[in-house]
């Protein structure tokens, strides 16, 4: 089954799915600011544009662009910077 998430005034859309693979979203991020919570380990890949992120307790904010992975522990929370519409899929463990 397949579950439509919207964050943000809508200005951050999702998808949620299973298979034998686990548990994913599939989203696109607007431009703007965020701030994010996680309750399991998310493991999340840009598919096409750019997030700049600051990850729990890091000053510096990092960029990562298409095909490129960054981890966020459990129970933390991360901010992400976007300045173009951008696609990302998150897996959850």
């Amino acid at each position: 089954m397949l579950t439509v998430n919207e964050y943000f005034e809508g200005k951050v859309k999702s998808i949620a799915f299973q298979n034998e693979q686990g548990n994913f979203t599939v989203g696109v991020m607007d431009i703007g600011e965020f701030e994010f919570g996680t309750n399991t380990i998310e493991r999340m890949t840009v598919i096409s544009g750019e997030l700049t992120v600051q990850l729990p307790e890091e000053e510096t904010w990092k960029k990562f662009t298409s095909n490129e992975t960054f981890t966020v522990p459990a129970h933390k929370k991360f901010r992400v910077k976007v300045q173009e519409q951008t696609a990302y899929l998150c897996r959850y463990e």
